[in-house]
């Protein structure tokens, strides 16, 4: 035998309560930035702050002096990989551009280009 729920007191209030709720966010979140005022000065408040001061930019790391553990650094480099680039380094010489990470086995255009923005060649960055 089924039994049908009938809408009570108890679902009204939790109605009630919700759009309350809800009104409450509305009103505080169209509102602006709230500001906090004491005796004769008014302090406001930021909502939010930039990425860049959450979320410190690290240096470039300069693929022409850097050590495997600093190259470990890149997204996507490893220490098998940080060491391959060193040693085709060591082998080759400097890089002359960032491109000619191509030649170390191991680095693909796409890995190449996840890395791309933190890397330099240092003094003369010719990428």
């Amino acid at each position: 035998m089924e039994q049908k729920e009938t809408f009570g007191a108890a679902h009204f209030l939790m109605l009630l309560l919700t759009l309350a709720f809800l009104g409450a966010l509305a009103f505080f979140n169209v509102r602006g930035q709230p500001t906090v005022a004491a005796d004769d000065y008014t302090v406001a408040v930021e909502r939010s702050a930039p990425a860049e001061a959450i979320i410190p930019r690290r240096q470039p790391v300069d693929i022409n002096t850097a050590t495997a553990e600093e190259l470990e650094q890149l997204m996507g480099i490893g220490p098998v990989l940080a060491q391959a680039i060193v040693d085709y380094r060591a082998e080759h010489g400097p890089f002359a551009s960032v491109d000619e990470l191509l030649e170390v086995s191991g680095i693909g255009e796409t890995k190449l280009d996840n890395i791309r923005n933190d890397i330099t060649l240092g003094e003369e960055d010719a990428t």
